[in-house]
């Protein structure tokens, strides 16, 4: 399985996001309705709008983007080990536009990978970007390309086989392949309390960064590669 691919034309990466506001009642009025219809037929018997507002990050249209965290492949010692750096904060023009002057150097051949990308961090990247006018770099612009022509791999899919009836998540098929993660996390769910509630900012990048190298390693697994030690994975400061 991706016998082809070379690792170092890879960028792996994870994006965290979090509703615009704090809370429901921050929300302008004209949203408040536009929220109510959206998830209307997410939200369970007698839940609320305000009460299901915490989710709202999931959503490129009522949430925003606090982290991208990114993860390149690299040669140590004739190991293969990985760069990860981030792009964290409260501006989310800022993350936007530094991810991409970080694609602009990159080759528009370079392989964009993520779990789930396909379907969420791809899209929700393009959109947030065309909501602050930044131009979308290259690689993520998809418009107009067979399919085969579109260097994006999403993990998720490539575990799908073509089956398209369930959703494996990242945690899950780590613990199949024997990829060991850290027990202390946060989960996604987390993400809009830690921002809002306890604003640790560092807390969210943290786990961003742990998907980052959690879905480089399943990559490896992928490829029946050994899997990178710790003193091979490099976090690089902003």
């Amino acid at each position: 399985m991706l016998e082809n691919i070379d690792l170092h034309q890879v960028l792996v990466l994870d994006i965290e996001t979090v509703p615009q506001y704090s809370s429901f009642d921050e929300v302008p009025p004209h949203f408040t309705e536009l929220w109510a219809q959206k998830t209307l037929y997410q939200r369970r018997d007698g839940e609320t709008p305000a009460e299901y507002y915490s989710r709202a990050g999931i959503w490129a249209e009522f949430g925003k983007i606090v982290c991208i965290s990114v993860g390149i492949f690299s040669h140590q010692d004739g190991e293969t080990g990985l760069r990860v750096k981030s792009f964290a904060g409260h501006d989310e023009v800022e993350i936007l536009r530094n991810f991409n002057d970080l694609l602009k150097k990159q080759p528009a051949t370079l392989l964009l990978c993520a779990h789930n990308g396909k379907e969420f961090d791809f899209p929700y990247l393009c959109r947030r970007m065309l909501i602050n006018c930044i131009e979308i770099p290259l690689q993520l612009r998809i418009s107009g390309k067979r399919p085969w022509e579109i260097n994006h791999l999403d993990t998720l899919e490539l575990w799908k086989f073509g089956d398209y009836k369930n959703y494996t998540s990242l945690n899950l098929l780590a613990a199949v392949f024997g990829i060991p993660t850290p027990k202390d996390d946060i989960s996604g769910s987390d993400v809009h309390q830690v921002y809002w509630q306890e604003n640790n900012l560092q807390r969210i990048v943290t786990y961003c960064q742990k998907d980052v190298i959690t879905t480089a390693q399943l990559l490896l697994k992928f490829k029946c590669s050994p899997l990178m030690p710790d003193n091979l994975i490099t976090l690089v400061e902003s």
